[in-house]
């Protein structure tokens, strides 16, 4: 059930007029723009809440000390000025200005930023992770892997950056092509090098905080049926990015065939992870299946995608909810734990 809400509410999103390593081109294309038209379109159905949304980076810090919101909706997940590392700063700001925000603070931002360091904190508190080891920059150039098939990744991105179509490496000769094509495209960027799991991909979506209780959605699984012959069946750069891909156009996301059984265990242990990150309101994890039929954890997302078609509002749509009552939820969620806080709580 929604409680009191908010009345007036600004929305932080990223800059479509700036350039975006997230996106295709490093430039908002029409389905990026398509996104943000959605979001609008839902928040104007709400009609109990006055949402403004702040697009322009360029000014924010000003327009929101002018507004002076109740509630700021951080969107923001590609960082101020759409630079990932960025992130953490807008979160540090608005407490600075004392205004209240959804989502992970600045410094949960920053801690699963370090996947590798996210996967140790999971393993610690009995969520099962990826094999894995850390490959620091200075090491990649002389770099040689020889344990196949292998997920070679940045330690710190988001958006899939640096995961395209060719991370998956089954020789060593791939493994040194990827290598020379990360320290070409991200210099100076740490590496994970994790054992490829190859079974069903998963994501399992919690709203709420630990001291109300947190709601699991029900989970979803990426479904790579019709992707080609040939090409690894990963969530790439290219499915998030390039229309014209076959990751973009022949990967669907479907309900998960997974029993309420194990759908509830894995939940039960994202919330112990939920609360030891220092999570709020929303979060996302993302599991693969290893060769042994053991489901691991491959990622946290603390401010997970907001949008129409992203996995949480798919998910959402699994438990009957619309998008624009996704977008109510998460608001209810948020303010009712700043004035729960606000109140001593």
């Amino acid at each position: 059930m929604i409680g009191e809400l908010p009345g007036r509410i600004a929305v932080v999103t990223g800059d479509p007029s700036l350039p975006d390593p997230t996106k295709y081109g490093q430039r908002y294309g029409p389905e990026d723009l398509k996104v943000h038209a959605v979001l609008r379109e839902a928040l104007a159905s709400l009609g109990s809440m006055e949402f403004q949304v702040l697009e322009r980076h360029a000014d924010l810090i000003e327009q929101l000390d002018a507004l002076r919101p109740e509630l700021v909706l951080n969107f923001c997940d590609t960082g101020l000025f759409n630079r990932p590392e960025q992130e953490i700063h807008l979160g540090t700001q608005l407490e600075l200005m004392g205004l209240g925000y959804s989502g992970a603070p600045a410094r949960a931002i920053l801690l699963c930023f370090d996947k590798q360091v996210v996967s140790l904190l999971a393993n610690s508190l009995g969520v099962a992770v990826a094999n894995e080891y850390f490959l620091p920059a200075e090491a990649v150039a002389t770099a040689e892997i020889d344990t196949f098939p292998a997920l070679i990744k940045p330690n710190r991105a988001d958006g899939s950056v640096g995961i395209t179509k060719d991370a998956v490496v089954r020789d060593a000769g791939q493994a040194r092509a990827y290598l020379r094509w990360l320290r070409a495209e991200l210099p100076g960027t740490d590496l994970l090098v994790q054992e490829y799991l190859p079974g069903p991909e998963y994501g399992l979506g919690l709203i709420g905080n630990p001291e109300t209780g947190l709601e699991a959605l029900p989970m979803l699984e990426v479904d790579y049926a019709g992707l080609p012959t040939g090409l690894a069946p990963i969530l790439s750069f290219e499915s998030k990015t390039q229309p014209d891909s076959p990751y973009w156009q022949d990967i669907r996301l479907k309900p998960a065939e997974l029993s309420m059984v194990v759908q509830q265990d894995l939940a039960a242990r994202c919330r112990k992870l939920f609360a030891r990150l220092g999570l709020r309101d929303y979060g996302r994890f993302d599991f693969r299946t290893a060769a042994d039929g053991s489901i691991r954890l491959m990622e946290v997302n603390p401010n997970p995608a907001w949008g129409y078609d992203a996995k949480l509002a798919i998910m959402a749509g699994f438990g009957g909810w619309s998008y624009a009552e996704m977008l109510e939820r998460l608001v209810a969620t948020a303010w009712e734990r700043i004035r729960r806080n606000a109140g001593g709580g």
